[in-house]
């Protein structure tokens, strides 16, 4: 080979490799999450595999204890990517925050509805009359359970008498039978299904596609380092669909306090029950079904315009991703 040749094919190898973001210089960059939570574990898998740094990413995860903060540290440019509810972005875009959703990290409605053993279930309506156990308003497991009662000609603040507790005691007060039914997150639920209560109810299943978490940004954030995050959420989500051995083993190191059975069981049923979703992708059907809660609620006036709120631009060059 000549000399000439030589040179020409290094000088192409090495510009494939300045534009591989695997080898490109770590950009550093800021997320704020509401909480730590398993329902973020597509994150978590992202940083613990590298994906983010193989997307040329200096990632730093910071947790703000609730989605409202979170989503400020992105507004003020603090940060620039918040994990939340979409419907926190939504509010503030509808009030002219410059904020919108990027990426999916959630796509199933993640709240279910568990009872004790000897509690007769046989539909919604059996719930009429009795004491529930909710998170503390505002959250979307309540917020569910009240559409869910409303959608069922019952009213939450006549028909049930729920007992409102912070997100994450719910099971201290439903397995010391305080009330026969309660409304959870994971891995709360796993916790009280431990104890011997049953799973009557899911909200993934009923639903179907719901956008219940997405990574947040402003409309001016930097459009390389977006696209650098949405690759890196691309890459976990599909590692997940693959690898759940591994994706067990992840939320057990980010959850070492928690008894490793009820992370195993509360991962496999998230996965079973399509709540991670297999990428990125948020569909308009999957936003309106979420934003709709908010509407029935008043939280929201009406409907975000999808085509400016969900922003497409950083989702499909992900999606095409080899």
């Amino acid at each position: 080979m000549s000399l000439t040749s030589r040179v020409g094919r290094a000088a192409a190898l090495f510009t494939l490799l300045m534009a591989t973001p695997a080898l490109a210089e770590g950009k550093k960059v800021t997320l704020s999450q509401a909480f730590q939570s398993m329902l973020y574990l597509p994150l978590y898998v992202a940083i613990d595999e590298g994906f983010f740094t193989q997307q040329g990413l200096d990632l730093t995860k910071e947790t703000a204890g609730a989605p409202t903060v979170a989503l400020s540290a992105v507004i003020s440019g603090s940060a620039q990517f918040s994990i939340h509810g979409p419907e926190w972005t939504a509010i503030a875009a509808s009030k002219g925050a410059p904020v919108n959703i990027i990426a999916n990290v959630v796509n199933g409605a993640a709240v279910w509805i568990a009872t004790s053993p000897d509690f007769k279930f046989n539909g919604i309506k059996d719930i009429k009359g009795q004491k529930v156990i909710t998170g503390l308003m505002p959250t979307t497991s309540t917020s569910l359970f009240m559409k869910l009662l409303k959608e069922n000609g019952m009213d939450a603040k006549t028909d049930v008498e729920m007992i409102q507790v912070a997100i994450g005691t719910e099971p201290g007060p439903f397995v010391a039978k305080q009330a026969d039914i309660a409304v959870m997150y994971e891995p709360g639920l796993d916790q009280a299904v431990a104890k011997g209560m049953k799973v009557v109810f899911g909200f993934p299943k009923t639903y179907g596609a719901y956008a219940f978490s997405a990574v947040t940004a402003r409309n001016d954030v930097d459009p390389d380092t977006a696209q650098r995050v949405v690759n890196g959420m691309e890459m976990a989500m599909r590692f997940m669909t693959k690898n759940e051995a591994k994706t067990v083993e992840i939320a057990k190191k980010e959850f070492p306090t928690l008894d490793p059975a009820v992370v195993e069981a509360a991962v496999k049923r998230m996965l079973a029950d399509g709540v991670y979703p297999p990428s990125v992708d948020i569909t308009p059907e999957a936003l309106k079904v979420s934003m709709d809660t908010q509407i029935a609620l008043g939280n929201l006036s009406g409907q975000p315009d999808y085509k400016s709120f969900v922003v497409r631009k950083y989702i499909e060059p992900a999606l095409a991703m080899k």
